[in-house]
């Protein structure tokens, strides 16, 4: 939840852009009545500060991250930067890398993280599948290629580290995810029909016999990059996970 105001989630602004960094817990939009989202946190910051309370500002959604899920979002304040920002999603132009924590054991090519092993030459693994949302649930699920309503969904993931719970005395492995396709649930989904659902994700770990943990999800959307719409300039934001899940690792 927010703690504090909401200009300290702010790590970029601009006439055209805002990028923040989402807590775990928070909507970033159509959250329950009663309940702020993070969409109407920044258009009420953004009218406050015009000092047009009565008006709201445009602010686009570009992207978007499960509730449960902590990181960096951008959001358009132009017509013309929602354009060019969605364009760049469209062609696979913004760069989206996830931080993760699993207790199911992920696939030994990607597992070199012994003592002087150099990160960058340790192997990707690429997890490819068809992805189909139930709308009624609000789940999605890993289906055969030609089912109907199914979308290809892709993603690579290497090792960074293992750790022993504290708490559990289980071994838990910190995966770098870099995410092609954006489908509902996606890496929830794909690593959990791997055999390795995120620790804390009880809404598709459960029934994988593998232990998820008691804490919140470990996801975090840790890095984003992409062409700003309007200069062209390269940007590239970062953040360090908070969530109790990746207590265990050194960030």
């Amino acid at each position: 939840m927010f703690s504090g105001k909401i200009e300290d989630y702010i790590l970029f602004e601009d006439k055209e852009i805002i990028v923040c960094r989402k807590p775990a817990g928070i909507a970033v939009q159509n959250a329950r009545i009663g309940a702020m989202d993070l969409e109407s946190s920044l258009k009420n910051y953004l009218a406050m500060r015009a000092g047009d309370e009565g008006k709201m500002p445009y602010l686009a959604v570009i992207h978007r991250l499960d509730q449960p899920v902590e990181g960096v979002l951008v959001f358009a304040k132009t017509p013309k930067a929602a354009k060019g920002l969605n364009t760049q999603i469209t062609n696979g132009k913004m760069e989206k890398i996830y931080l993760a924590v699993t207790y199911g054991r992920p696939d030994t090519r990607a597992c070199e993280t012994e003592a002087g092993h150099d990160e960058n030459k340790s192997k990707s693994v690429v997890l490819e599948d068809y992805l189909k949302k139930d709308g009624r649930t609000n789940t999605s699920a890993v289906v055969n290629a030609g089912t109907t309503g199914a979308k290809k969904a892709r993603l690579s993931y290497k090792v960074l580290g293992e750790a022993v719970d504290k708490i559990s005395g289980k071994k838990k492995w910190l995966l770098r995810i870099h995410l092609d396709t954006g489908r509902h649930h996606q890496i929830r989904v794909q690593m959990a029909h791997a055999g390795m659902p995120l620790a804390g994700d009880r809404k598709y770990g459960t029934g994988t016999n593998v232990t998820i943990g008691s804490g919140s999800l470990a996801l975090c959307a840790a890095s984003l990059t992409f062409s700003h719409p309007v200069t062209g300039r390269i940007m590239k934001f970062e953040t360090k996970p908070e969530g109790s899940g990746f207590a265990e690792f050194q960030m």
